[in-house]
């Protein structure tokens, strides 16, 4: 089951630290500092050992929690124990101690436990009936294990329960909420059931019972239908997280009543309408508001700069038009703005920036804002990541952008901007920047080969893609250590492909595909020291993406990540033989050599790359046999050497019995199984015979990408170039 950051943050209302990520804090812990529980007692009674004991009898591993609970001690005294000055027990405190097996309803006899926190271990079964209806516990934390089944009906009659928070998300629950349990919580503060697998409507049942309820968090289930009414009836609730459930249907006017609200979040959803101009200023208290990744639409009214608190913003992924507001501006304690994926129109003009210092992140990829990128951004001192890409955006970026100090993503791809020479020499200055995405602007510009372009010292991602430059792969570019992805495909730039790039240590992803480079494969391209390493997974520093990149219009993926080892260097003009030292490569997941020019024979060495998933050869002038080394190739789901001049038997067997005939159309002389030109039988005795020489390969196992590739999936589907927008 997915698990997202909606459930991975701490127990608490509210939160005064930020980041431009996806932010719904999960249930107030911090409530336990309203139970007041007197200092431990020397001993505890009989009755309480038994009850723990028993406990720990119907675990199946409970990581050396025996050798604390011992019959002959007191159990006041035992790990995790904390008792009352009456000697009974007042807490139990087991999280992440790796336990195992089911919780007992004998922790139930505990007749004084206030507060029971068995979170992040690997329990498993359901939560006992005895623990929700206690008569005690005030706090009960089970989430972060494997419990399953439904939850438990409480009797009509059963008395209004003491319990104030409840924490089951992240488990294996089903089924639909149980009416009768939540008559029985008046006393509920705070409920998170996120990251399970909860059905039918969102329950609205606690909202007559529980008239204190501040934190509910459904986020991450199943969820259908439409929003009640009644859940307007929460009239105390500061936070209430529905995203990532099948919701549709519109928000109900009574929603907006609820005036404590802090938090609102219904992100990822199948919800519509508009944003009520109206009932919008109810909500003066709201610090985040998250509706992105529905189909919501019309204006961004002005009645949104009456939010003043608010600090997350986040509509992105929907259906809203119009240019922005400029009462957005009003709203100065921003501290992210999120609008990708709409079609917002105008000039970004409209808002002042100015009046948001605080602003730590503005996306607005994907829409059709035009003019330039307006100066009052260049105010937002503590911008950390300004994306602006695929827009109707023009002119020369202005030197004041070198104000961002704080500086780490910069997007301005797809857009009409001029002058890299202009660009490059204002963005050196931005010392902290770790991933520069200015693809497909700077239309036929000379690429600079400027040495006194020196900054960048900390840039890990660069991308220059689909600029049609012309001129030769940069020296500049050589004096990046800490690269590790480089994307200058689509250009017009010619030359040799420099042996210097083998001195990026940190580089494991080179696209330089789809240009007019010239002369032979540098055999120092062989020696990159993050290609030969034996790790398969490259993961980029956390600090490099803040804000998401994408493989997919649905998919959204966060750092710290694993992206693959690709080799890229298609659609040129190289020439000579594929080098011998490739198979030094051992890491390597994507390799990309066709439409060139190269001649000669496919290189026994191949067979060391036994962790490669895709290997292009296409469109060149290789000769000779197929070599039997391909066929250690073990994870191989794409594979192309049509349009050369290769001869002689197919190798069966292994993954050579999956590839289509299209991967070996263009041979004439080629034979075999999968072909219409069949071998004779001696061509056929000679392939049993190749296909059973014995090789040096050792076979190396790997976790497959199962995100980026699969049996079937294109040869040239996933250029990771179009990962960045």
């Amino acid at each position: 089951m997915l698990v997202s950051s909606e459930t991975m943050q701490p127990l608490q209302f509210s939160n005064k630290t930020h980041n431009n990520k996806l932010y719904i804090p999960s249930l107030g812990l911090t409530l336990v500092l309203l139970i007041s529980l007197a200092s431990p007692a020397s001993s505890c009674t009989e009755q309480e050992k038994t009850s723990l004991l028993q406990f720990l009898t119907e675990l199946s591993w409970d990581s050396g929690l025996a050798a604390s609970w011992q019959n002959n001690t007191d159990c006041c005294k035992w790990e995790g124990i904390i008792c009352r000055q009456d000697r009974m027990v007042a807490k139990v405190m087991l999280a992440s101690k790796g336990l195992e097996g089911h919780i007992s309803e004998c922790l139930g006899n505990l007749t004084r436990l206030q507060y029971l926190n068995l979170s992040h271990n690997s329990l498993s079964g359901g939560l006992p009936l005895e623990l929700v209806s206690s008569s005690s516990i005030t706090v009960l934390d089970v989430n972060f294990n494997q419990l399953n089944g439904t939850l438990h009906e409480l009797p009509s009659s059963t008395p209004a329960q003491p319990l104030q928070v409840l924490n089951i998300s992240s488990n294996l629950f089903a089924g639909q909420f149980p009416s009768t349990t939540w008559k029985a919580m008046e006393n509920l503060i705070a409920l998170n059931t996120s990251n399970n697998s909860f059905t039918g409507q969102i329950p609205t049942h606690f909202c007559s019972s529980s008239r204190s309820l501040v934190v509910l968090n459904l986020c991450l289930n199943k969820f259908s239908g439409n929003i009640l009414q009644k859940l307007g009836n929460c009239s105390k609730l500061r936070e209430l997280r529905a995203g990532y459930n099948n919701l549709s249907g519109t928000l109900p006017d009574e929603l907006f009543n609820t005036a404590t609200l802090e938090h609102l979040s219904f992100r990822n959803n199948d919800l519509h309408g508009a944003i009520d101009s109206t009932r919008t200023t109810n909500l003066r208290n709201l610090v985040t508001l998250d509706l992105g990744g529905n189909r919501f639409g019309g204006k961004i009214p002005d009645s949104i700069g009456q939010l003043k608190k608010l600090e997350e913003f986040h509509l992105d992924n929907n259906k809203f038009s119009g240019e922005l507001p400029s009462a957005l501006s009003n709203c100065t304690n921003l501290v992210a703005i999120d609008l990708k994926k709409n079609n917002f129109s105008g000039q970004l003009a409209k808002v002042n920036f100015s009046n948001l210092p605080n602003l730590k992140t503005l996306d607005v990829y994907f829409n059709s804002f035009t003019g330039t990128v307006l100066e009052s951004i260049y105010s937002c001192s503590n911008l950390t990541a300004l994306r602006v890409s695929t827009n109707k955006l023009t002119g020369q970026l202005s030197p004041r952008l070198i104000d961002l100090k704080y500086l780490t993503f910069l997007s301005l791809t797809t857009n009409s901007f001029i002058n890299i020479a202009n660009a490059l020499h204002i963005l050196k200055s931005c010392r902290n920047l770790t991933t520069l995405l200015i693809g497909s602007n700077f239309k036929g510009e000379l690429m600079p080969d400027d040495n006194t372009i020196d900054g960048f010292e900390n840039l890990h991602v660069l991308d220059i893609e689909s600029c049609k430059s012309f001129g030769g792969i940069p020296l500049w570019i050589s004096k990046l250590r800490k690269l590790e992805v480089l994307i200058l495909s689509e250009n017009q730039l010619s030359g040799s492909v420099p042996a210097w790039i083998q001195t990026l240590s940190d580089l494991f992803y080179l696209d330089i595909s789809n240009n007019n480079l010239t002369g032979e494969i540098p055999t120092t391209l062989m020696d990159m020291p993050m290609l030969k390493s034996e790790k398969n997974e490259a993961h980029l520093d956390p600090r490099v993406f803040e804000l998401p990149i994408y493989a997919a219009p649905s998919l959204q993926y966060w750092v710290p990540m694993a992206l693959r080892k690709v080799l890229d260097l298609s659609n040129n003009k190289l020439t000579g033989e594929i080098p011998m030292e490739i198979g030094q490569l051992k890491s390597l997941l994507s390799l990309d050599l066709s439409f060139n020019h190269l001649t000669g024979h496919i290189p026994q060495s191949s067979c060391n790359l036994t962790n490669l998933q895709m290997l292009d050869l296409s469109n060149n002038n290789l000769t000779v046999a197929i070599p039997v080394a391909p066929n250690a190739l073990h994870f191989l789901s794409a594979f192309n050497i049509s349009n050369n001049n290769l001869e002689g038997p197919i190798p069966s067997g292994g993954q050579f019995d999956t590839f289509q005939n299209s991967s070996f159309d263009g041979n004439p002389k080629l034979c075999g199984s999968v072909l219409t030109h069949k071998c004779d039988s001696a061509e056929a005795h000679q392939a049993i015979i190749l296909s059973r020489k014995p090789t040096d390969c050792k076979v190396a196992f790997v976790i497959a990408f199962n995100a980026f590739f699969g049996v079937g999936v294109l040869y040239d589907q996933l250029v990771l170039a179009r990962y960045f927008s």
